[in-house]
């Protein structure tokens, strides 16, 4: 079991300003985890307690959006039902399996993916804010929501940078919905896999409680304040958003794998 470190109170406002922002931006279009964790690390937390601490603040943020989403029926969890359930099989088995894989090669191809995906957000034809209707249940439709949820959630169980701009980007090229109900998707997503990290982490004693708890209340107040942003805005205010965030997210990959 991890002995907690003592945080100094000036170290800890700012872990809290931190985590507000990454609430923000999170909400909007993932990569706060990119705020966090180098955050955590600079505080002086061993990597896999970093990891497990930024899962516990991050499961309070990616919930208070998630909520946000449905209760603006922006997110049905009956259509999604096997996005749900696969997105938490592969984070529990993501998690597990952290300590055996080599991460030094996805390291490396991370950041062209994620670059890609900017590209294909910002020249994509972007589905109108007021068109909501999801498309039409199928057997394709269920095999797309097995394998997206799997992959991803077990991606997010390993290693976690980018998620919310994976789910992003793979929903809206895989279902051709408006970017709100999108954000809806990806938030909700992002907290079954945190969450379900989560629980691994916290069985393998790899949290700082106090510390998370702390970023965690400050992650859901700039989620809150990012989701209702995003929603009273629109796709006009969470695109550019996205993208920029992205090549962030991208570039920040490139030079902690490739410096």
């Amino acid at each position: 079991m991890f002995a907690e470190l003592a945080i100094d109170p000036s170290l800890l406002l700012v872990l809290c300003a931190v985590a507000f922002a990454a609430g923000f931006i999170d909400a909007i279009a993932g990569g706060g985890g990119l705020l966090t964790i180098p955050a955590l690390l600079t505080a002086g937390l061993p990597p896999h307690v970093a990891l497990g601490t930024n899962k516990l603040a991050a499961t309070f943020g990616s919930l208070t959006a998630s909520l946000t989403y449905y209760r603006k029926k922006l997110f049905q969890p009956q259509f999604w039902q096997r996005s749900l359930l696969y997105t938490a099989i592969g984070a529990v088995i993501g998690t597990l399996v952290v300590d055996q894989l080599s991460r030094e090669a996805l390291e490396k191809f991370l950041p062209v993916i994620i670059l890609l995906a900017a590209i294909y957000t910002l020249f994509n034809r972007i589905v109108p804010d007021d068109q909501l209707e999801l498309p039409k249940k199928s057997r394709k439709l269920f095999w797309q929501q097995r394998s997206q949820g799997f992959v991803l959630g077990f991606y997010d169980g390993v290693a976690g940078p980018g998620t919310g701009a994976f789910w992003m980007v793979s929903t809206m090229a895989m279902y051709r919905i408006n970017l709100l109900l999108t954000c809806g998707v990806a938030r909700t997503m992002n907290f079954i896999s945190n969450g379900f990290s989560l629980v691994v982490f916290l069985l393998l004693g790899h949290v700082h409680i106090m510390l998370g708890l702390a970023m965690g209340l400050c992650l859901m107040l700039g989620a809150w304040i990012g989701a209702h942003s995003a929603i009273r805005f629109g796709s006009r205010f969470i695109r550019p958003v996205f993208v920029m965030v992205v090549v962030a997210i991208a570039l920040r990959l490139a030079w902690q794998a490739w410096n």
